[in-house]
């Protein structure tokens, strides 16, 4: 959320004067039109991803799996992709800090691989600038899954029988198949098929009784009040970089965001601006984990990033409009591998 809106946010938030205007119109058709001249702001609806046909992406998007799920891209052997970013679990660990080696916590809560793809960059600060990138991270970052270096993760891999013939199969124009370039490309197009359309994705497709009316009431209030400054596109989020405490300076000022990152001080306390896809299983919330509930999350929004203080019944519609962008995967790709190599 962000202190002013854009331009095509006030357009938006002149719209709901529309049932004022309307005057004699059925009121059904009026809060139809009202809602309808919500939505452009939000894009296209989601829609699921398929399994792909071709032999060759198959291979790579089953070879991703496979590396995703695997406990072996450890040092210890005890901790994979999926630990801390769970197909399962919304992509997320339910962790404040995710839990890495030798029990050392990470140092920002671990946000959610679903439909991060989409996003404009990875990890909350941007360094990664695709998920084929940001899976390479996590592997060797000493605090988290904490293999010495790549050529170990290659060496290793390739001593464990099976590996091999799924790298050729994947990448079968790389010579050697195992490297780890191809270990990222692997998991990062498992990573692409992670898209979770909602009830919300239902009503941007054009079906007006998608939402239930208190999710249609915080949906205009997500609006009017805000919020849809930086929660924008079909996201809500995850497509641009905003300061953290706009109005009111963030309590917890050790984590300067991108600054850490740039060095610039423009970027102190600027983070990217989260995806709310899914937002209400992916808690605890915020880069530092410091919101375990959704209704305090979007109050705390309010007041450091607008400068207001909502009621309860605004709270309480605007949690239920963020229910409706709840979705999972499909099973055939949440699912791990039926057999990992060499067991």
């Amino acid at each position: 959320m962000a202190a002013h809106l854009p331009f095509a946010a006030m357009k938006i938030i002149r719209s709901l004067m529309i049932p004022v205007l309307l005057g004699s119109a059925p009121l059904a058709a009026v809060a139809d039109d009202a809602v309808k001249a919500l939505l452009p702001v939000f894009g296209k609806p989601l829609t699921a991803a398929k399994l792909p046909k071709d032999a060759v992406a198959r291979a790579q998007v089953e070879l991703g799996r496979t590396l995703y799920h695997e406990n072996r891209l450890s040092r210890d052997n005890s901790i994979s992709c999926n630990s801390c970013h769970s197909t399962t679990g919304f992509g997320v660990d339910g962790e404040k800090f995710s839990l890495g080696f030798d029990n050392h916590r990470t140092g920002r809560n671990s946000p959610t691989s679903f439909n991060a793809f989409m996003h404009l960059a990875q990890f909350w600060d941007g360094r990664a600038p695709t998920v084929e990138e940001q899976a390479k991270g996590p592997i060797l970052a000493g605090g988290e899954m904490a293999m010495p270096s790549a050529e170990a993760v290659v060496a290793k891999l390739g001593k464990i029988d099976g590996y091999e013939a799924l790298f050729q199969k994947a990448f079968p124009k790389s010579k050697p198949a195992i490297t780890y370039d191809n270990v990222g490309n692997a998991i990062g197009a498992y990573e692409r098929l992670f898209v979770t359309p909602g009830r919300f994705d239902q009503l941007l497709a054009g079906q007006a009784k998608a939402l239930k009316e208190p999710e249609l009431r915080g949906l205009k209030k997500f609006v009017s009040i805000g919020c849809v400054a930086c929660h924008t596109g079909n996201l809500l989020g995850g497509n641009a970089y905003q300061k953290l405490g706009v109005q009111k300076p963030w309590p917890n000022q050790k984590d300067q965001g991108r600054f850490d990152l740039t060095k610039k001080k423009a970027d102190k306390m600027f983070f990217k601006v989260p995806s709310l896809r899914n937002i209400a299983k992916t808690g605890p919330y915020f880069h530092d984990g410091s919101s375990d509930k959704l209704e305090d999350a979007v109050q705390r929004m309010a007041a450091h990033q607008l400068g207001k203080d909502l009621s309860k019944e605004d709270r309480a519609d605007i949690v239920a409009f963020l229910r409706s962008l709840t979705g999972k995967l499909p099973k055939n790709i949440a699912a791990p591998p039926k057999a990992f190599p060499g067991k």
